[in-house]
């Protein structure tokens, strides 16, 4: 495994997230078989950091990491969570999630500890609670190591919270498809112009990276075949200087095994790699995919729609182009949760990291469906 200095740690350029766990059937609860099989391969292959947050698997995340964890040494093993500022409404409720938050990784400190997409509207909220302050007293009381924000938020806003204080890191998604897209790339050089490392989320887009259509793949082609489209997609973003962590959220062994191979004989992008990558983005854009990552943060939806399947579905017909698979699966979501249901509310729309214009998207998608004749009488 490579490994990364930061400060005093030797961090493993693969971070182990804790977002997209496998799960049961039932597509909501974790598969902690599963999942504590992975944890400990990880381990095994070198991994020593593990990234989580208070809302991740419905709360269930971090209980799960920490049950993980604890049959491991705790003093070789780097655990990050998150505050969550859209929970905060006092200084009292940092303290207290704080507090949940130790007590369900089984632990009396962080070593990595983020305010939760802190975008300039949250820091607006959260320097009038106090929250950098309280997590700053926790930081000289020993129960944070570093202190870092993660951010979604426009190049403004990104520049607005990183001067706002003085941080030990920040975590960002960064990936080749939105160097340019999100401007991964400007935002990148906003964080080291102010000397603060990154932790890089989002390395391959929820996926997208790693499952790209036949346009796409025969773009990156042209690199040979043997590498795995996942393993180009964090070499990308491991090889840029002030990165020390790499954070990738895996579902099943299969991905943690690619991923290991890939940091532990890791060689940096090349030039000409990257220039075939751009195009490779290029190409799965022009497929007319919708450039969401699953994350989830538009849910619930006030009208019933299930955003990110009727996204997932209306994008894997982009990538195959097969009109009755995307039929009978989007039927099978419900009447009630599809992309017809949406009434153009707007609430998706602020809590969508991706900045996408799902109110729009839905309207295309209802309107496709009903032209294949997959609606319901």
């Amino acid at each position: 495994m490579e490994y990364r200095k930061f400060k005093e740690d030797n961090i493993s350029l693969l971070g182990f997230g804790g977002m997209r766990l496998p799960l049961l059937s039932d597509g909501r609860m974790i598969d902690e078989g599963a999942a504590q099989a992975m944890v400990d391969r990880a381990i095994e292959g070198g991994v020593n950091y593990f990234d989580t947050a208070y809302a991740y698997h419905h709360k269930e995340s971090e209980p799960f990491l920490g049950r993980a964890l604890k049959k491991h040494n705790r003093e070789k093993v780097f655990i990050a969570t998150k505050m969550p500022p859209w929970f905060v409404n006092s200084a009292a409720d940092v303290h207290r999630i704080f507090d949940e938050q130790l007590a369900k990784l089984q632990t009396d400190y962080f070593d990595y500890y983020l305010v939760h997409s802190y975008d300039a509207e949250n820091a607006q909220k959260g320097e009038k609670i106090g929250i950098y302050d309280i997590l700053k007293k926790k930081q000289r009381e020993g129960k944070i190591r570093h202190l870092g924000f993660s951010t979604h938020d426009s190049l403004e806003g990104l520049s607005e919270v990183a001067r706002m204080r003085e941080w030990d890191f920040a975590q960002i998604q960064l990936n080749y498809m939105d160097w340019t897209l999100l401007h991964s790339k400007e935002q990148y050089e906003i964080l080291r112009g102010l000397s603060i490392p990154i932790i890089v989320m989002e390395p391959v887009r929820g996926g997208t990276l790693a499952t790209l259509n036949d346009a796409a793949l025969t773009v990156l082609l042209e690199l040979g075949e043997g590498a795995s489209p996942a393993s180009f997609a964090l070499r990308y973003a491991a090889s840029l200087p002030g990165v020390f962590t790499v954070l990738s959220g895996m579902s099943d062994m299969r991905q943690l095994e690619d991923n290991i191979k890939t940091m532990s004989a890791f060689s940096p992008i090349t030039e000409r790699e990257k220039d075939v990558l751009y195009k490779t983005a290029e190409a799965y854009m022009a497929s007319g995919a919708i450039p969401c990552t699953g994350c989830g943060y538009c849910m619930d939806c006030p009208s019933g729609v299930d955003i990110p399947r009727v996204i997932s579905l209306y994008n894997e017909y982009c990538k195959n182009g097969n009109k009755m698979a995307f039929g009978a699966n989007y039927i099978s979501i419900g009447e009630d949760s599809l992309a017809h249901k949406c009434t153009a509310c707007g609430q998706c729309e602020g809590l969508c990291p991706q900045g996408i214009p799902i109110s729009e998207h839905m309207a295309k998608i209802a309107a496709f469906a009903k032209e294949q004749g997959y609606v319901y009488d």
